[in-house]
């Protein structure tokens, strides 16, 4: 995705209400630490002063100094800076706990939004650039609100502290002061603006860097395959090189910053220490040499906040560049689901259908009217498509004019080329994507009526690709029905086909999987798909090209399995194997989006059409 990452408007107060929502009243004890580690600071530099003038000085030049008044004096100075360390080590930790419970906050809405994304905006976003919020943009929000939000706070109280020490000391070094560090800021935010568009740019290209590692690792095979290593570093080249350049830009001032600001502070020292010299020799203004001593402690004290603003600018730019990635991708529009139609268990009491709490079997969608009436329609699986039309981008249909029917029990198949829409229609079944024009009807309802949640529950789904998650494979089989029982979980395995492998594992049901069940085989992990279809025991199936992906005697158990599982249900059948759907009771042949023939095997066979010039191999599918 090309499009620019800016700093958006309001994300600092944006970021701020993370910290005002639950952690106020920390925030607040931080605040106060920070308040009294700068007066600390402050206070021990002005007692310096005192210490010289009023302690030290009179004792010079006495044959028997009595030295009490020193020494509790330099007691009062330990206390303050003791004070002020106390502060520090307080204000440390409860910003340690701050920052990451944010993070933990920041990360868990991330999350929460990632669920109710639609799969158009996963579709769009390279996996890589999403798995960068979590760990990039995360991390600089990390060291912003660990670091740099603190010491920017405590410099400043510093600042005005100090400052109004200063004036207490002698207003015209101060004037001094203040007009030098007004120049020291001027040209540190001159570096400052140079770098603040190339962090943003580099942070962007970070997260094109990740997505094109990620989708090359889980491309390894199909890279070797095709010898394309060369190619791939290739293209990791121009990435990696343009990261490196917006890198470079960003930390080429950067880097400057830092330098820049301790010569010029090392500079007003020296140029304080001279000007404060010729004051007191002058004769004009009375500077004493505690006063001239804590003044230039003070200076030093100045140059050092004004340094950490200046060094942490560059964190907090590129925290701000990741904070606006991510609240991107939380204003994402949610997917919409406006159905009031839901699926509840019910009983029959006659002709009627009751609805009842407790699993029964049976399954009705609940579909309240607009006159108040309320009527419970039997889940049977009864699918209708008429006049549909739909493209994936408005200016482009890929799908036309798609009229079909399927009854409960029936199985429907789709043949064609690879971009002929079949892959679409189940994507419309299923609501990933809503249509442009036309009904789709379930039970007589029409889809957009029927919540999302309870529309998919009622749809069983193997794809091509099987996809397993870590834990074991009773867990993994219970993800299609977490209610299931131990016994359901089993039988389920039967009806796929998947029970004999699993028992010949060292722990059977209870083997751990990781890596997307890379300890399996193919096969294997596809049985498992489909016993965890078969545990939720729908009534609609989708098969996706279940089988295209492994070898022909895998294909048979697995066919086998399929098959139990396809007994009196609906079925939707994509296949590139023909043999696989000569039993259904439609197929339909699609060419660039459009039915072009229909009817069951032995017709289309008779009609010498498109199926029979793919089932003969006079053509291919591509």
């Amino acid at each position: 995705m090309n499009k620019k990452i800016q700093i958006r408007k309001g994300t600092v107060k944006r970021l701020l209400g993370y910290i005002t929502k639950k952690y106020k009243k920390q925030f607040a004890i931080v605040f106060i630490c920070i308040i009294f580690s700068s007066i600390a600071s402050v206070a021990g530099s002005l007692f310096l002063q005192i210490l010289i003038d009023d302690y030290i000085t009179p004792l010079l030049g006495q044959e028997n100094p009595v030295y009490t008044g020193l020494l509790g004096a330099i007691g009062v100075m330990v206390i303050i800076y003791l004070v002020g360390m106390l502060s520090s080590y307080l204000y440390n930790r409860l910003m340690a706990v701050v920052s990451q419970g944010v993070l933990k906050d920041i990360r868990d809405e991330m999350f929460d939004k990632m669920e109710a994304l639609p799969i158009r905006y996963f579709d769009t976003h390279t996996h890589g650039d999403i798995m960068s919020h979590y760990t990039n943009d995360t991390d600089t929000l990390r060291q912003m609100f660990a670091q740099s939000l603190p010491f920017c706070i405590m410099s400043i109280i510093s600042i005005i502290a100090i400052l109004c020490a200063m004036v207490y000391l002698n207003p015209i070094l101060t004037i001094f002061i203040v007009i030098f560090s007004f120049l020291t800021v001027f040209i540190t935010r001159k570096i400052a603006s140079k770098s603040s568009k190339n962090f943003i740019s580099q942070q962007a290209s970070l997260g094109k860097v990740n997505g094109y590692i990620e989708e090359m690792l889980n491309g390894q095979k199909v890279i070797k395959v095709f010898t394309h290593e060369e190619k791939a570093k290739e293209e990791f080249d121009k990435l990696n090189e343009q990261l490196n350049e917006d890198m470079y830009r960003a930390h080429k001032y950067s880097n400057i910053m830092m330098p820049i600001a301790n010569n010029l502070g090392n500079l007003q020292y020296v140029l304080i220490a001279i000007v404060g010299t010729i004051l007191a020799l002058s004769g004009n203004l009375v500077l004493s040499v505690g006063t001239i001593v804590s003044f230039l402690q003070l200076t030093r004290n100045l140059t050092q906040p004004v340094n950490q603003v200046m060094n942490q600018m560059n964190a907090i730019i590129m925290a701000l560049a990741g904070a606006g990635r991510i609240f991107e991708m939380m204003d994402e529009e949610p997917e919409q689901d406006n159905g009031y139609v839901t699926l509840v268990n019910v009983k029959r009491e006659g002709d009627k259908l009751v609805e009842v709490k407790e699993r029964t079997g049976l399954w009705a969608w609940k579909h309240p009217h607009h006159d108040g009436r309320l009527e419970y329609v039997e889940l049977k699986g009864h699918i209708e498509m008429q006049n549909v039309d739909f493209g994936y981008v408005p200016e482009k249909t890929v799908l036309h004019d798609i009229s079909l029917y399927a009854k409960p029990g029936q199985k429907i198949a789709f043949v064609g080329a690879t971009g002929a829409g079949k892959t679409t229609i189940t994507n419309l079944l299923n609501r990933f994507y809503d249509i442009e024009d036309g009904k789709i009807r379930y039970d007589g309802i029409n889809i957009n009526k029927i919540k999302k949640g309870d529309l998919r529950r009622s749809l069983g789904m193997v794809l091509q690709d099987t996809n397993l998650f870590t834990g074991t494979i009773k867990e993994n089989i219970k993800y299609g029905n977490e209610n299931a029982t131990d016994e359901e979980v089993i039988e389920a395995a039967k009806l796929a086909n998947a029970h004999d492998f699993i028992e010949r594992l060292p722990k059977g049901y209870d083997t751990k999987l990781t890596g997307n069940g890379s300890e399996l085989s193919q096969g294997q992990r596809q049985l498992l798909s489909i016993a965890r279809v078969a545990v939720n025991n729908p009534p609609v199936m989708i098969l996706d090209e279940a089988t295209s992906s492994i070898d022909t005697r895998t294909e048979k158990i697995v066919q086998d399995g399929m098959d139990k599982l396809m007994e009196g249900r609906t079925v939707f059948v994509i296949a590139h194997r023909l043999s696989t759907v000569r039993n259904s009771k439609a197929i339909m042949v699609m060419d660039h989006g459009r039915i072009i023939e229909r009817g069951e095997h032995d017709y289309l066979i008779d009609l010498k059409g498109v199926y029979y010039q793919l089932y003969t191999g006079a053509f291919e599918l591509e």
